[in-house]
């Protein structure tokens, strides 16, 4: 006697997702690579006035202009030192037809790891030292956490737009004088 064969109603385990493992400040972070465009070595940034901390400035990456972001510094640390492990993180995010590509600066990468959703457990209510929204999950690998990152909350262009804009003002004794 043979069983019936699954229905395709049947509940499925979700398939494990891949993740980018990388480093900031010690701290393990990881976002998943379909968002992953490639990993440059940290080079020339050109460096654009008026801008808040979070955003390093900008790179020529075959001919397009990509803004890059030090993740320390958005998460209200000091910012990245630039050591010989130091890369960017190049990032697409959106839909084809409105897509952005952002780079992102990290202490070092680690590796690709593929995280079983049954790992990942929710984000933290409190106690974290970055802000609960840009959590999107905390992932278990070999009995330690990792963070994983929702890169489009971390990288909104909304809310950059909004930090370039309030940093391009100027300091009123300026506008006075």
């Amino acid at each position: 006697m043979h069983s019936p064969a699954p229905t395709a109603t049947a509940a499925q385990p979700a398939e494990p997702r891949q993740y980018l493992t990388f480093t900031l400040g010690g701290e393990m972070f990881a976002v998943e690579t379909l968002s992953v465009k490639e990993i440059i070595e940290f080079g020339q940034i050109t460096t654009v006035p008026m801008m808040p901390p979070s955003i390093r400035g900008v790179i020529n990456l075959r001919g397009a202009v990509v803004p890059v972001i030090d993740l320390k510094a958005r998460f209200g640390a000091p910012a990245t030192e630039v050591t010989r492990r130091t890369c960017i993180v190049i990032i697409e995010l959106g839909a084809a037809d409105d897509h952005q590509v952002i780079g992102i600066v990290v202490d070092t990468v680690s590796e690709v790891l593929e995280i079983p959703q049954a790992e990942i457990e929710p984000p933290p209510a409190f106690g974290a030292r970055i802000r609960a929204d840009f959590i999107s999950g905390m992932g278990k690998i070999a009995g330690r956490f990792v963070i994983l990152l929702d890169m489009g909350r971390v990288l909104s262009v909304d809310e950059l737009a909004t930090l370039s804009a309030f940093a391009e003002r100027p300091e009123p004794a300026l506008a006075a004088g």
